[in-house]
């Protein structure tokens, strides 16, 4: 290992930082704000296929990520931390939080087990085990910082779950505050990550009040997702015979939005039907910017008409058709900033960086 961090605090500091994905695994290595690798490990059908299920993964994709380092003339022991995305454990408060027992527990055995970023935090803590550091998740999806006014539904017994983009959202939200001068706890954002799903989240001085559980349905159509639909023609269909309730599922979450009115997700083959002439294409596009700015105006009301600044960012934020379609719309009610795409790599590897500066306390789960 490293230098270690109560001893030397300023660092410098190397922090490796785990991302598995659904079909893929990034890998980066980073000397306190410095990149010195990144890499993404693409995985075949087959390939996974073979291992069975999610948590069979874990040591065909821990191996990777030695291969990885290796590669790079590193080696696992000079690391002072390693990260990892977290899964869908419980809701916890914004955060690094040191991977426990008990988090491990729930990353195999509770619902996190079934998605692949579980795996992010079972990995970084055998590899912090090997390496004799510490290992940490950052900002998982499952950040829960809602009011309670958020969380009612009007059918008791369901309530509203926080699962969202926490990681980006947090991090660009930092960024927009640095960038104005100011600390992130002291600001009024509403944050709009835009990428194969869309949340929109109210940011009132650190803490995320509210925002839109894109995996459940919510707000809006994506160019995967349907986003929310109403509730009764969706009950018809369940009952209908026509669907099982797995292709229901694939249907709000996969094969929604934009890949159902147009069978592409990708935003630029859209614009190139645009600009070939088709309407149809044009109509879609702006629906989605339009719904993408009713859920910003509904953050608006969530932090009581006071907002400092509408941050976009995500994948669809490096379009300049999209971005215009909803600053046209928004811009009156505060500046816009726009951060194109997402660097969850970064972002991991600041968290675990700002407990070995002792800049953050790490929580427990």
């Amino acid at each position: 290992m490293a230098q270690n961090a109560q001893e030397s605090p300023q660092g410098p500091f190397m922090i490796l930082a785990v991302n598995p994905g659904s079909t893929s695994t990034k890998v980066a290595v980073y000397q306190d704000e410095e990149k010195l690798l990144e890499e993404s490990v693409r995985h075949s059908k087959t390939e996974l296929d073979n291992c069975g299920s999610v948590p069979n993964q874990k040591e065909l994709r821990k191996q990777i990520v030695l291969k990885v380092l290796q590669e790079h003339g590193l080696r696992l022991q000079q690391m002072d931390a390693v990260v990892g995305r977290g899964g869908l454990i419980d809701p916890i408060d914004s955060g690094t939080y040191t991977i426990n027992e008990r988090m491990l527990d729930d990353l195999v055995h509770s619902e996190a087990g079934v998605h692949a970023s579980s795996l992010g935090g079972r990995i970084a803590w055998e590899l912090g085990e090997e390496a004799s550091a510490p290992s940490f998740v950052v900002d998982p999806i499952v950040v829960d910082e809602l009011d309670p006014y958020a969380k009612l539904t009007g059918w008791p017994g369901i309530e509203r779950r926080s699962i969202f983009h926490a990681l980006n959202q947090k991090t660009i939200a930092r960024m927009c505050a640095q960038d104005m001068g100011r600390q992130y706890e002291d600001c009024r954002f509403i944050v709009a990550h835009m990428g194969g799903g869309i949340t929109v989240g109210a940011h009132r001085y650190g803490r995320i009040i509210d925002v839109n559980d894109a995996l459940s349905g919510e707000g809006a159509f994506t160019p995967e997702r349907t986003g929310a639909v109403p509730a009764l023609p969706l009950i018809e269909l369940c009952f209908s015979g026509s669907y099982t309730k797995e292709e229901l599922i694939d249907k709000v979450t996969k094969t929604g939005g934009m890949t159902g009115y147009l069978g592409t997700n990708d935003l630029r083959r859209c614009e190139r039907l645009i600009r070939e002439g088709d309407e149809y294409a044009a109509l879609i596009l702006e629906s989605m910017a339009y719904q993408v700015c009713k859920e910003i105006g509904a953050m608006v009301a969530a932090l009581e008409g006071r907002v400092d600044t509408i941050i976009l960012t995500g994948g669809l934020a490096h379009s300049n058709r999209f971005v215009s379609s909803i600053k046209q719309r928004v811009a009156l009610i505060a500046p816009v900033k726009v951060y194109p795409g997402e660097d969850e790599m970064r972002a991991l590897a600041a968290g675990a960086l700002r407990v070995l500066r002792g800049q953050e306390q790490a929580l427990e789960y």
